[in-house]
């Protein structure tokens, strides 16, 4: 099995042309800035529902000459001819584009499933079209639902909890039925709690890191959804980031159509995240270490554990999570300070 130093040498001396969908957002920024910097050749594509130019700018900044390798189109993953038009000529896919949120998909199911089910399909038929290579999307762990075991295996999920999980669980038959009927290579990557710079701390479904690091460093209070032992298994942007080059890249046809947990292995209660990013603001304004969180009622659709196990993941990928949960918090910490205390 390649290990992920050496499938990124390969890259650097052999380049692909890759397509990031939602390369405006979060995790597409990220993607690009790592495909750039190993030499490749990328085409990204963004309608800004959730995606922001400043992030395309910041990788930009950050890549120098290698920006000359990156194509960008204002497309929407709801128009089947712009997908067309988008994979042509692509290797890879690296499908990241998506409504996120369960509360956003519980006050708005619609607009969640036009972009999470009608938009995926259409990137999946067009990139079958294209004949792809491989198609490596974005699942959530929201798709355990209600199932209790901890941790998550991959094969052992629940019902769903809200519209934005059943989307989700909905990429995941598709894609299976697709790999099976026409043959193309797909892996899905179940994301838990992806978080690290350039993550949008603004708006009503910002996530819970972006949004307790800026409203601490603004002197805000930050609100916990129930009595804060809620836990999650927070994932650091470059432990995501490796696991879709490894998923893109892999050479084993057994790890291939198949769904993966990706995360660090390990749960932070709400409470010690809210301690742990206090204490790393406070450090630079000693201030902030007497802010308390706000307390308030549990948030429909949300599931009280997460843990994920990702055995398969290093088995069969070579996935090896660089970051710890407090290791990413700490980068975090330096990228939200430099301009703002």
């Amino acid at each position: 099995m390649s290990t992920y130093s050496s499938i990124k040498d390969s890259l650097s001396k052999e380049p692909k042309t890759w397509l990031i969908t939602g390369v405006a957002g979060f995790i597409g920024s990220n993607l690009l800035e790592t495909l750039l910097e190993l030499g490749q050749t990328v085409v990204g594509i963004d309608n800004f529902a959730t995606g922001h130019q400043k992030n395309l700018d910041a990788v930009k900044h950050q890549c120098g000459s290698n920006w000359q390798n990156f194509t960008f189109y204002a497309y929407d993953i709801r128009n089947i001819e712009e997908c067309h038009k988008a994979c042509k000529g692509v290797d890879f896919v690296l499908h990241q584009a998506a409504l996120g949120s369960v509360p956003r998909s519980i006050e708005d199911p619609i607009s969640t499933n036009q972009a999470n089910i009608d938009g995926f399909l259409n990137m999946l038929a067009a990139a079958h079209a294209a004949n792809v290579k491989r198609f490596v999307y974005a699942a959530s762990s929201s798709t355990y639902g209600d199932h209790p075991g901890l941790p998550k295996v991959e094969d052992q999920i629940g019902k769903p909890l809200s519209p934005y999980a059943v989307t989700k669980y909905v990429n995941e038959l598709y894609a299976d039925v697709f790999s099976r009927t026409y043959g193309i290579e797909t892996v899905g990557l179940r994301y838990f709690n992806v978080f690290g710079p350039r993550q949008d701390p603004n708006g009503a479904y910002a996530a819970v890191i972006p949004k307790w690091f800026a409203r601490l460093i603004d002197k805000q209070p930050c609100d916990i959804n129930g009595d804060g032992e809620t836990s999650r298994d927070f994932c650091y942007i470059d432990n995501a980031v490796q696991a879709n080059i490894l998923a893109a890249c892999a050479k084993d046809q057994t790890a291939i159509n198949q769904v993966y947990n990706i995360a660090y292995g390990q749960r932070t209660s709400l409470n010690e995240l809210f301690h742990c990013i206090r204490d790393l603001l406070a450090e630079k304004d000693p201030t902030i270490a007497e802010q308390k969180p706000n307390y308030r009622d549990f948030r429909p659709g949300d599931v009280r554990h997460s843990l994920a196990d990702i055995s398969k993941a290093q088995t069969l990928l070579g996935y090896k999570p660089s970051d710890s949960a407090i290791e990413g918090l700490k980068k975090t910490a330096v990228w939200f300070t430099q301009a703002t205390i």
